[in-house]
């Protein structure tokens, strides 16, 4: 594994990424810009802004690419002329409070997640503090149709689909986990685990050119946050009140696996973190995985030969 490249871009907090088919590596920052980055980092175009904070990315099929805003929604830009569609804002006539990450079938539904019912995403610390199990993954049909999936998740976030499409996949941030829902198959409907247990929270994840499902860990385990997270409810409130500086910190890392659809693991990966930290977007494509930072003013890729 060769050492991590960092690669600048005109903005704090290039969260997620994704790489088309001519190697352009799109990313978003918080300043609500989308930017396409040629992979040798030589040229940076921004192709729009979605007037809000961009996460998640993903490629349509007619070259438009979804994006996941924390503000907005869920949208479609066109990286030709940067126009917007509004794809979804509401499910239940309530509103998507924090979309964070999405997968596209190839039926054209689109699994994406609501990380919190209570807090935006600028308070993401207090809803992993009060662990208010809020999160959810929805599905918007070719439709236009907005649906419930999975409820009830301790802050959902990455999302990804099997490389049979048999299941749907979301990391449970809070719960260290990623959370498997059966799409066919005998065990259709029904919810189970592909992965227990992580050494950290993650966040971030996707299917990459190798088949495998990708996943971020931006922070090992936080004892103290463990421990915050199953106390009492005035605690878990008193906690995230707290100054900044008394509060749970992710160490600084940079952390990223891989595992099959059977939930093996294929890689570990902890490359040296000292020009790069909160890694929290990840996409393997052909031997090489592009990582996102939420507060990095950078992309970063390693090479896996």
């Amino acid at each position: 594994m060769s050492e991590l490249t960092v690669i600048p871009v005109p903005g704090l907090g290039a969260e997620d990424v994704v790489v088309d088919a001519d190697g352009w590596v799109f990313t978003g920052t918080e300043d609500g810009a989308v930017f396409r980055v040629r992979a040798d980092g030589g040229r940076i175009d921004r192709v729009g802004h979605t007037g809000g904070r961009p996460l998640g990315l993903e490629l349509l099929p007619d070259g438009w690419l979804l994006v996941c805003d924390a503000h907005r929604g869920l949208l479609a830009l066109d990286p030709a002329d940067g126009r917007i569609e509004v794809l979804a804002t509401l499910v239940r006539g309530q509103r998507i409070l924090v979309c964070n990450n999405a997968a596209v079938h190839s039926n054209g539904d689109v699994y994406f997640s609501d990380s919190s019912r209570v807090f935006p995403l600028e308070r993401w610390k207090a809803d992993l503090s009060e662990n208010t199990a809020s999160g959810r993954l929805l599905r918007r049909t070719a439709a236009g149709a907005v649906e419930v999936v999975v409820d009830r998740l301790r802050f959902a976030n990455g999302v990804a689909l099997s490389a049979d499409e048999s299941f749907v996949a979301v990391a449970e941030t809070g719960g260290r986990t990623v959370v498997r829902h059966w799409l066919t198959g005998p065990k259709t409907g029904q919810t189970d685990l592909l992965v227990d247990d992580l050494p950290g929270y993650p966040d971030n994840i996707a299917r990459g050119s190798d088949g495998l499902i990708w996943v971020t860990v931006p922070s090992p385990t936080l004892p103290l946050l463990e421990r915050i997270m199953t106390a009492p409810v005035p605690l878990r409130r008193l906690a995230w009140r707290l100054p900044d500086a008394l509060q749970p910190q992710p160490a600084r890392s940079v952390h990223v696996m891989a595992f099959d659809d059977q939930g093996r693991t294929v890689h570990d990966l902890r490359p040296d973190a000292s020009d790069y930290h909160l890694v929290t977007g990840v996409r393997e494509h052909d031997g090489r995985v592009w990582l996102g930072s939420l507060e990095e003013p950078a992309i970063a890729v390693l090479d896996l030969r």
